[in-house]
């Protein structure tokens, strides 16, 4: 069966319109590239209650969620605090962690002529920066080290906290796409084909659309309506999704029915 995958978005800058989210874009984008599709994605912000339910219900679920953001250590930054209510965890310092972290401001120190302080207060409280809950597995950082975590529950949701930074984030959603569920990627092909429909409104091409998904177990229909497109104007885009074979002769099913139903029919999308 696909993966049921989810996203997780979190920060008040992105509720308040501070800042633009690009992570659903491209978390789309990077399961595409391997055969899978998101099923869900959240937007919250830096409240705790609210995000301790939402990762207790991730983790109940038996889904991949990929949670971006809020895993720094400064006062607005609650993730990791979350997931261990959420787990019923205590938080406790990563060692492959804390050597990450220690790796990373001796680099610091050595590119600034310093001498790396370890017990210097600074240091010291960077080192939150890897206290995960209990159990945890890294997600290396290429950017700058500093990792990431994933947590797994007893009932298989397993959830994989990364930072909001784009330029970190990506890669390491990337690495655990391709480390972790690479076996779900080689068979888990998706596609879609749709087309464009003149002249018709979506009450009369209901009764189709469920003839096609009882015809056709696996393959989900959709319609999406434009009433000012512009280049076609008001029309319908129908089409299927699913995996390539059955999308293939559901497809074939529907343009022969939309044909002979003699509905005005545009060109065809492939994605």
């Amino acid at each position: 069966m696909p993966l049921s995958i989810g996203a997780i978005i979190i920060g008040d800058e992105i509720l308040s319109g501070r800042r633009a989210d690009k992570h659903l874009p491209k978390v789309i984008e990077l399961l595409s590239e391997r055969g899978m599709q998101l099923t869900w994605a959240r937007y919250l912000g830096d409240d705790r209650q609210r995000l301790t339910d939402a990762l207790r219900d991730a983790f109940a679920s038996a889904d991949v969620v990929f949670s971006f953001g809020g895993i720094g250590a400064t006062p607005d930054d609650h993730t990791r605090q979350c997931a261990a209510a959420a787990l019923g965890q205590a938080l406790v310092l990563h060692p492959e962690a804390k050597l990450l972290i220690e790796e990373r401001m001796r680099d610091m120190a050595a590119e600034k002529g310093e001498v790396f302080q370890p017990d210097a207060p600074d240091n010291v409280h960077r080192l939150n920066m890897g206290v995960f809950p209990s159990g945890a597995q890294i997600i290396p950082n290429p950017y700058n080290k500093i990792p990431g975590f994933s947590c797994v529950s007893p009932g298989g949701g397993a959830v994989h906290f990364v930072p909001g930074f784009p330029v970190m984030a990506w890669p390491m959603v990337a690495w655990v796409l391709d480390t972790q569920y690479r076996d779900h990627a080689a068979s888990g092909q998706w596609a879609e084909r749709s087309l464009v429909v003149f002249g018709a409104i979506e009450a009369s091409l209901t009764p189709l659309m469920e003839d096609i998904e009882a015809r056709f177990p696996g393959i989900k229909i959709f319609s999406l309506p434009s009433v000012d497109h512009p280049e076609y104007g008001r029309h319908i885009e129908l089409g299927v999704k699913g995996e390539p074979q059955g999308v293939d002769q559901a497809f074939a099913h529907l343009r022969q029915a939309l044909e002979a139903w003699g509905a005005p029919l545009g060109p065809e999308l492939v994605r």
